[in-house]
C-alpha cells in the first residue's frame, strides 16, 4: 500500500477514536490521520460518526463501530 492509501478521520480526545486506531494498528496500513477539527465540511460530513476509515482510491469507507472483520472487507474491498 502506499503512503495515505487510508484516511482514518476523528479527532483529538475522541476515545472512540483512539479505539478505532488500536484496531487499524494491527493491520499495519498506511493512514492518514485527519482530524475532523480541521475543516468545517468535514466536521458537518462526519461530526457525529467518527472514527470513519475511509479507502482512498475507492471512497469506500466505514464508520464506528466497526470490527477487524470489516477492515479486512474494506481492504479487500468488499464493504
Amino acid at each position: 500500500m502506499q503512503k495515505g492509501d487510508y484516511v482514518l478521520y476523528g479527532t483529538e480526545g475522541c476515545h472512540l477514536c483512539e479505539l478505532a486506531e488500536v484496531l487499524v494498528a494491527d493491520f499495519q496500513l498506511s493512514v492518514h490521520h485527519q482530524d475532523i477539527c480541521d475543516d468545517e465540511s468535514l466536521v458537518k460530513q462526519y461530526g457525529i460518526s467518527i472514527p470513519v476509515l475511509k479507502q482512498v482510491k475507492t471512497g469506500q469507507e466505514i464508520a464506528w463501530p466497526f470490527t477487524q472483520v470489516e477492515i479486512q472487507e474494506l481492504i479487500r474491498g468488499v464493504v
